[in-house]
């Protein structure tokens, strides 16, 4: 059987990748691209016949989340949107409370289609501000200003039942107090759900060794800032860099995290499929032409128990509330003490780093703050 017939806590996922923007970010080391045209009705057919080929291969699955990521998902006209959700609710079940989120830019255009994504479907949005300033939001090379970011999230939260948005801290010239006080103005717009990362610098990007990332305690400072006032506005931190009131968590990303099945769609686009009880990693063509072309779309490759173990550990523990040890056995065919017992848990465990909670093993606060150095250690 399927995971999401065998375990539904953590889910079927579909991710729809639009690879298209209108221009690259220095910071963004996605797989976006900025092209001057673009053939909607191919497209909009390429998708569609992925999806068939998935639903060919996969069978029945229940859908408990859909995703249009990307690049700019809000320049995909409506109807396509439409389009396929129809074609992925033909194929398969829908999830009664079946999460169909879309990424969007404020710009005034883009904001104008949110009713048209409302009719197709769309039922969370997920707003891309990252930055409450307009001085900032120039610097991270964005095209909208504070104006309309505020002016989109306002009409997003009439339009759609569920909304987040993002934000990027640990700016270049942001020291504590300016950032709380962006927070603050954040948190009074009533969001049930932020995204708050901290910048880092990729290789590849515009911003390689131009802008440096922030010092390591300011950093710290910072993140432990962002934890403390987001808690007090009862948006808990669920994930590293995600924040939600109770209950309106992403059930898309709850579904990568907890290590359930996603199916990728698009350029550049990954999944994790169970077929015939195997562990199968899937990647997309990353080239839009390339993948459009319908030549060699997609590699996949068989996972081994350790493979599969490190992979969810390496996401489980991103979550407040850990990895789940029983699904850790299910998945591995190893209890999850055994194939991490040794010294480092051990002394992570002491320092109270890493914390055993009813089945769960999960970083504390303290460790989900140095959780690339835990594990480092821990993984072979």
């Amino acid at each position: 059987m399927a995971a999401s017939e065998t375990n539904p806590s953590r889910g079927f996922a579909v991710y729809v990748h639009w690879p298209f923007c209108l221009a690259k970010c220095p910071y963004c080391d996605f797989n976006s691209h900025v092209r001057d045209r673009v053939d909607q009705d191919a497209w909009r057919q390429a998708l569609l016949d992925e999806i068939d080929r998935a639903a060919a291969r996969l069978g029945h699955r229940i859908v408990s989340s859909i995703f249009f990521g990307g690049g700019t998902p809000s320049l995909m006209p409506p109807e396509t949107t439409a389009a396929l959700l129809e074609r992925i609710a033909t194929h398969w079940t829908l999830d009664g409370e079946v999460e169909i989120t879309l990424e969007a830019n404020p710009t005034s255009v883009e904001a104008g289609r949110f009713k048209g994504y409302a009719a197709a479907g769309v039922n969370r949005l997920s707003l891309g501000v990252q930055a409450l300033n307009d001085g900032d939001l120039k610097r991270l090379g964005r095209n909208h200003d504070a104006g309309e970011a505020l002016a989109a999230l306002e009409l997003a939260q009439a339009t759609f039942s569920r909304c987040n948005f993002d934000l990027i801290y640990a700016r270049p010239g942001q020291d504590v107090a300016s950032w709380q006080n962006e927070l603050r103005r954040a948190l009074d717009l009533g969001p049930s759900h932020l995204s708050l990362y901290q910048l880092t610098i990729e290789k590849g990007t515009a911003f390689e060794g131009i802008v440096a990332a922030a010092e390591e305690d300011l950093a710290a400072d910072l993140y432990e800032a962002t934890q403390e006032m987001c808690a007090g506005a009862g948006l808990p931190a669920y994930e590293i860099s995600n924040h939600a009131a109770p209950g309106q968590e992403s059930r898309h990303n709850l579904a990568y995290w907890r290590y359930g099945e996603y199916l990728g769609l698009g350029p550049g686009a990954h999944g994790r499929l169970l077929i015939d009880g195997q562990r199968l990693a899937t990647s997309q063509r990353t080239s839009p032409e390339g993948w459009l072309s319908g030549e060699r779309r997609e590699t996949e490759t068989l996972l081994s128990p350790d493979e599969r173990a490190t992979e969810m550990l390496m996401m489980g523990l991103r979550l407040t509330e850990g990895v789940n040890g029983p699904a850790f056995l299910a998945e591995t065919g190893v209890p999850l003490e055994q194939w991490l017992a040794g010294p480092a848990l051990e002394r992570f465990v002491d320092y109270r780093l890493l914390v055993w909670r009813e089945g769960y093993l999960a970083a504390s606060p303290e460790g989900r703050q140095v959780l690339n150095t835990l594990l480092a250690d821990l993984l072979p």
